[in-house]
């Protein structure tokens, strides 16, 4: 197999890898970008607030975004701490409004945003192998057109909650809690037109329900619950989801106004709090969900996704032009801002107070008083 050298490869294709790549290789590097998914698959997490307008600036791509037809979000409701729904509106915000995204075209849009720098792209693909020594890596790529040897000085692990590449060269990741998600979409099917784009959060005996809605006219659906308290066979049929759905007041009421039915089979995924052990290694670095996760409550994975790939861009182009802290500096910050998201999120976790004798929020309540 012919091989092919590279200052720099990233493993994962969404927002955290194509941040990185794109920072790297406008910096001048030579980037390979590793991207596995595949067309037509849905992801979970649509929210991008307010604060993404700069980080979207900051990386060049904020007039391709505006342009291409995301959905404009002006705040939350919640039901939280309360029965009744409250307001959040992002009109003082200074960054405007937020979005609820078309996750696959978002994800497309940094990819290529990244081709058209310079970043060479394998969509497809997969990081089959990587094996370090005297220096370098040399990497096995496996896809449709076959396998490919690869070498390059750096990795950079965007994998998502995986971290494939810091856990099998030796970081661990520290889980804080076991939440778990469960999630579907649901179609529009007559009703009043759906127009309200605001984020809804309902808090129920056993965790929290959201719904958004998308670009595409649906509902994405969420149940949160801790993982040994869900009924996975239940929630993962159509049946049980759409039953337990019926726990809720305001999502499902917003859903029956729009005569919103269920389109798939609900699936499942890891939604908890959690962090890798060390953010750089030897040769690599991490960015996205692979370096710190957060609790879909704070609405900040997508977020967090852009500023973390776009600062491991920064800090590993800045260690290959010779600063010697850079590294450290990057492990610093995101230190300091996995912090003050635990401070955060304990607090809203306080608010809620109705079933403090249910384990999903005792468990919390214990935690806020450590």
């Amino acid at each position: 197999m012919e091989e092919t050298r590279f200052e720099a490869v990233v493993a994962g294709g969404g927002p955290a890898g194509a941040a990185a790549a794109l920072t790297l290789v406008r910096g001048g590097r030579r980037v390979l970008l590793v991207d596995d998914s595949r067309p037509g698959d849905f992801r979970v997490g649509e929210a991008l607030p307010p604060a993404g307008r700069p980080l979207l600036r900051d990386l060049g791509v904020l007039d391709a975004f505006l342009a291409d037809g995301h959905l404009a979000s002006h705040g939350n409701l919640s039901a939280w701490g309360s029965p009744a729904l409250h307001a959040t509106d992002f009109i003082f915000d200074l960054n405007g409004h937020g979005w609820h995204l078309d996750r696959a075209r978002f994800d497309a849009l940094l990819r290529q945003a990244a081709r058209s720098a310079g970043a060479e792209v394998r969509t497809g693909a997969r990081l089959a192998e990587a094996e370090r020594a005297d220096g370098a890596w040399r990497l096995t790529l496996t896809g449709e057109g076959g396998a490919e040897e690869v070498r390059c000085g750096w990795l950079v692990d965007a994998t998502g909650r995986r971290s494939a590449v810091a856990r099998r060269h030796g970081a661990t990741r520290r889980h804080e809690d076991a939440l778990v998600a469960f999630f579907a979409r649901f179609s529009p099917g007559g009703g009043e037109p759906d127009r309200d784009a605001r984020t809804m959060i309902e808090a129920v005996p056993d965790g929290w329900w959201y719904t958004a809605l998308v670009p595409s006219g649906e509902r994405v659906v969420a149940y949160l619950t801790d993982g040994d308290l869900a009924d996975r066979a239940v929630l993962l049929s159509t049946e049980g989801f759409t039953a337990r759905l019926e726990e809720t007041v305001h999502v499902r009421g917003v859903l029956s106004a729009h005569g919103c039915r269920i389109g798939e089979r609900p699936r499942g995924t890891d939604a908890g709090s959690a962090r890798l052990d060390r953010f750089v290694g030897e040769g690599w670095l991490a960015a996205g969900d692979a370096v710190v996760s957060y609790d879909p409550l704070s609405s900040q994975g997508i977020l967090t996704a852009l500023y973390t790939g776009m600062k491991a861009g920064q800090a590993l182009h800045a260690h290959l032009a010779g600063d010697g802290a850079a590294l450290g500096v990057y492990a610093d910050r995101l230190e300091s801002v996995y912090a003050a998201y635990r401070q955060n999120h304990a607090t809203y976790y306080a608010y809620e107070r109705r079933w403090p004798e249910r384990p999903f929020w005792a468990r919390r309540i214990q935690d806020t008083s450590k």
